[in-house]
This record gives structure tokens, sequence and C-alpha cells, in this order.
């Protein structure tokens, strides 16, 4: 087996290899749209970041990242890459030698670069790729989920009114969208994420121009789910998809039923539009979201990460 940089010549190859990989993935999550074509691989062959495996003239397999992310999770000096789902992939008979031939090499460019922190996207039921890297000192801190728009069993929860948030009331859901930010400092996320300025959410609400569902109580909002066009993998293009990017309760209302209802009233009026599919990406270290999304949605991928230590960095 040899290893080399990769290239432009090696897309047709490495597509290849990406589509039986997903196809491979949708066997056991037939959920998942059927594709043509994978994405476009041109810019992983353009930053000179990804690697290829080859016996001869038959490409092996492939790993390759995006551009390199600096000041990564607000830490100074940190610099992160990521390969997304379909910008790795090998073939199926010696997943683990080939996986870990190429991230030997990739990892000795990134790492060359000033690179200090490596993510990779793998299909969950890739059970020889997550075992090889998590040999290799990664571990699992992102999930990709994905259900059809049936709905789900809901318990009662009267006590609570449940309706679709007005744009007029949009800058009511700020104070909540802050507080949920700021659950994730705590134990054992860690997770620093800066609160958000109404111009900025204003901003992002008319560019994004997600639907909200929200619970009140008293006339207060006490939890709200939120979902809107886009996602972490090449997925959300394909019609009939939208993305979960937000659920949140207050702490003293958890345990009443009132996140299951909010997503049967979003499923309910996504059916309504045509959509099929609902996706949502997550942290696995967040222990309550975990348990919500894993229950009613099915998991597709998870995003491993490892953090070499700074003084082997060489710059």
């Amino acid at each position: 087996m040899q290893i080399i940089d990769f290239t432009v010549a090696h897309i047709e190859q490495a597509a290849k290899i990406a589509k039986q990989n997903y196809e491979t993935q949708r066997g056991f999550i037939p959920t998942l749209p059927p594709i043509k074509t994978t994405p476009d691989l041109m810019p992983f062959a353009e930053n000179n970041f990804g690697v290829a495996a080859f016996d001869g003239n038959t490409m092996l397999g492939f790993l390759c990242c995006r551009n390199p992310w600096d000041d990564a999770w607000s830490i100074p000096g940190l610099r992160h890459v990521f390969s997304p789902m379909g910008a790795n992939g090998t073939i199926p008979e010696n997943r683990t030698k080939i996986y870990a031939g190429l991230y030997q090499a990739a990892a000795a460019k990134w790492v060359s670069r000033g690179i200090g922190s490596h993510g990779i996207c793998l299909y969950a039921h890739d059970t020889m790729g997550q075992s090889l890297f998590f040999k290799y000192g990664f571990g699992k801190r992102t999930v990709d989920a994905i259900r059809d728009i049936d709905e789900i069993i809901a318990p009662l929860c009267n006590e609570y009114i449940l309706s679709e948030l007005e744009p007029e009331n949009i800058l009511n859901i700020l104070p909540l969208d802050n507080l949920h930010v700021s659950d994730y400092i705590d134990s054992p996320f860690f997770m620093y994420r800066e609160s958000c300025r109404e111009e900025k959410f204003l901003k992002d609400y008319h560019e994004f121009k997600p639907i909200y569902f929200v619970a009140r109580k008293e006339g207060q909002i006490v939890a709200y789910i939120k979902a809107e066009c886009g996602g972490e993998t090449f997925i959300q293009d394909t019609p009939g998809y939208l993305h979960c990017t937000g659920l949140y309760c207050l702490p003293e209302h958890r345990g009443k039923g009132i996140g299951q209802n909010l997503l049967n009233l979003l499923l309910q009026k996504l059916k309504t539009q045509n959509y099929t599919r609902l996706g949502v990406d997550f942290e696995s270290i967040n222990p309550l979201g975990s348990k919500f999304w894993e229950k009613y949605f099915e998991t597709y991928t998870y995003g491993v990460v490892r953090r070499i230590d700074e003084s082997a960095v060489i710059l």
C-alpha cells in the first residue's frame, strides 16, 4: 500500500468509494435519502491537506479535510481540521489497516502545519473505523441523526400552551436561547459559547428563517424547539430535508413531556409542507440531549476528535 497526497486526479475514484460507504450506511438506516453523487471533492484536492492510499492504480481509501479552523472553540492558537462525511472512506477490505496508514500520513501533514486538533466523521455502523481511531486517541464528540416525519408518542402536558412562535415576537426567545448557550459550560460539557446579542440574533433569524415552536406557562416562554435549512452533512441539500438546530427547556419544567410535544408540533408542520425527513446534530457529551435525540432519531455518523500534545506541533 502506497500513501500519497490527494490530488485532482484522484477525485473520480474517491467519489466512488465515498458513495459506496454512504450506501452501506444507508443499508442500516433506510431513512437516509438516496443520492446520485457525493459532494464535490475538488476543494479537498486543492487545499493539499488530504492523502490517498493506493495499490498500484487502484485507490484503497482517502482522508481529506476542510481548511483549518484557527482559534478553534475560542482557544487562542488552537488549529483544528475536520474531515466531514464524504471526505474520507475506504474499500470494505482491510479497512482498519487502510485508515491507519491514511491517518498516519495525514496527521504528519496536519501537525507540520501547526494543527493540533483533528476531527473525522465516521459512519455510525463502521465499527472497524471507530475502533481504529479510538485506538489512536480519538474520542466521540458529535452525532448526526435523522428521522421520518411521523409523529411520536408524547405525554399530555395540559398545563402548558404550545404554539408556533410569531415572527413579531421572535426576540422573546433570545433570553431562553442565551440560557441554553450558558448551559454548555457546565459539567460534563465544558464547552464555551458566547451569548448572542440582539443584532446578531436578528441577522441570523432573517438569513436562515428558522421555525420556532414554544411552550408557554402563565404567558412566559419556558421551552422551544427550532428547525431550519442546513446541517452538518451533505444530505442537508437533498429534497424534503429540514434540520433541527435547537431544543431547550428551563430546568424546572423538564420531565413533563414538553420536548416530545414540541417535536410533534414541528413534525406536523413539516408534513403539511411536504418534508419527508428531519435531521439533527448534537454533542455526545450532552447527557440530557443525547438521551432525547437518540430515543427519537436514528444515528448515522459520529464525529471523533483528537487533540495532540501542543509541544509536538511543528510550527
